[in-house]
């Protein structure tokens, strides 16, 4: 795709899913997120034509402006958002499918200093929540919702949300029905360890009642 083409899905997408965007010209002002990508853009068509050293160059000089720092060589798709985009570290191998949305703080990296394929690929519409880490040469399927501070290290099939450290998967039906939608509502995501601690008081509850009806019929012979 023509890069002039990917950045107007960029735009488009950004339109669509940053409720703060004021109009057209407050994002080409003031959207620090929108300039990352749209250097990523340049700087990627470089990289690829063997302009290295410039794209690298003028990557890092995009990193001091907008605070967030993307390979020349990760791979995006067209549709991209990044919200509130400073601290956004996003490494060389990566792969990002069409339209995810990521917040501000996210890293998409490695795990050590592997060669070759280290760093993670994101499926369609995924979106990372604040401060989420996602390491490693791992696959994250599409219509995925990481929740904030969650440290992803494992690979993540569809339509599922993550949360916690290290993550872990939970397929909730109250969000499975809305993975078309690019919220990420994170007071309403699911705790596995809540749902954990939960399920054994209730166990706890059933057998201290099993205990006490056995008393009662001990007591009553």
């Amino acid at each position: 795709m023509n890069i002039f083409l990917e950045i107007r899905e960029d735009f488009r997408s950004l339109l669509q899913k940053d409720p703060a965007v004021k109009g057209v010209l407050d994002i080409i002002l003031n959207h620090s997120g929108f300039h990352a990508v749209v250097i990523y853009r340049i700087v990627h068509g470089l990289y690829n034509i063997g302009l290295v050293l410039l794209a690298r160059f003028i990557s890092t000089a995009g990193r001091f402006l907008t605070g967030v720092e993307i390979h020349p060589a990760a791979r995006i798709a067209p549709g991209f958002v990044i919200d509130h985009g400073m601290g956004v570290v996003i490494g060389e191998t990566t792969e990002i499918g069409q339209g995810c949305l990521i917040y501000q703080g996210v890293t998409l990296g490695g795990t050590g200093k592997e060669r070759g394929k280290r760093h993670p690929t994101l499926g369609k519409y995924v979106v990372v929540g604040a401060g989420a880490k996602v390491l490693g040469p791992i696959e994250i399927g599409d219509f995925v919702k990481i929740g904030a501070n969650s440290v992803v290290l494992n690979s993540v099939p569809a339509h599922s949300i993550v949360v916690g450290v290290p993550g872990k998967v939970v397929k909730d039906k109250q969000h499975i029905e809305s993975e078309l939608t690019d919220a990420l509502d994170h007071n309403y995501l699911p705790d596995p360890v809540e749902r954990r601690l939960y399920a054994m008081e209730q166990l706890i509850y059933e057998l201290q009642k099993k205990l006490e009806s056995k008393k009662d019929g001990i007591g009553e012979k």
